[in-house]
């Protein structure tokens, strides 16, 4: 019983520093999104609850990891406990959150796509959609959300390209008085690359949330092993005091017993 206890003891440690090795990858991301977007002067409008999210669902789940190891190390049932609580939450909430995006990535090509040609043509497009989309086009090396139609005339200086060479480049024809012009623009439009990032963000995210229902599980499994234990090891110690001690016949058993 001892071996069994110290081994759950060990996996339920391990399976704790994962998890907060995850948590700590869910803080990385989170700044690494952060400082991408910073870097590429793009405003955190709109982003602000996603990174607070990250930065809580990270935050947390090394709080909880630390509260299971410790349990674990110190054999302590209210941490114990408190951690097997959390994990019964942290696996429905993560296995929900896992299938709900599941269910809705098929259809998120669509969506996108929908949403993105209802902001066509981009040159009758407010000021903040060009600005956004300027910086995109140059970040990505594309040209227009679907094409550089999508500009028509109005190609920005964002969509130039200098290197043919590498087959980015195509030429397209625009009217500049009366004269038949020639620019040379990215061959690439830019909701391809858009899609294949988004989607590739939404898989880690995914991944993410069925890791940590993963985690989830197995640590609700050993804490709960370990608390029965814990609970089964208390026991013989107040069952074997009374063996210690033979006790006394009644009083009138001594009486009947007694030579006449």
């Amino acid at each position: 019983m001892t071996q069994v206890k110290s081994c759950v003891k060990i996996s339920l440690i391990v399976s704790n520093v994962f998890f907060a090795i995850v948590g700590g990858a869910i803080i990385c991301l989170a700044l690494l999104v952060e400082a991408v977007t910073r870097s590429n002067d793009a405003s955190l409008e709109g982003r602000y609850t996603g990174l607070i999210l990250l930065y809580v669902v990270g935050t947390v789940t090394m709080a909880i990891a630390a509260v299971g190891a410790y349990g674990a190390h110190r054999q302590s049932l209210p941490a114990l406990i408190v951690f097997l609580v959390c994990m019964v939450i942290g696996t429905l909430m993560m296995l929900r959150v896992g299938i709900s995006l599941a269910a809705v990535r098929p259809e998120l090509e669509g969506v996108m796509s929908d949403k993105f040609r209802q902001l066509l043509p981009l040159d009758e497009a407010n000021e903040k959609t060009k600005k956004i989309t300027n910086v995109i086009q140059e970040t990505l090396q594309c040209c227009g959300v679907f094409s550089s139609d999508d500009w028509r005339q109005e190609l920005p200086d964002s969509c130039l390209c200098d290197e043919p060479a590498e087959g980015k480049c195509r030429d397209v024809g625009y009217n500049f008085m009366m004269l038949q012009m020639k620019k040379s623009v990215f061959r690439q439009p830019c909701f391809p690359i858009m899609v294949h990032f988004v989607l590739l963000t939404f898989d880690i995210v995914m991944g993410m949330a069925f890791v940590l229902a993963t985690l989830a599980l197995l640590g609700l499994t050993l804490s709960s092993v370990l608390i029965s234990q814990l609970h089964a090891g208390a026991r013989p110690a107040v069952l074997l005091v009374p063996a210690l001690f033979k006790p006394a016949p009644p009083k009138y058993q001594e009486l009947r017993d007694a030579p006449m």
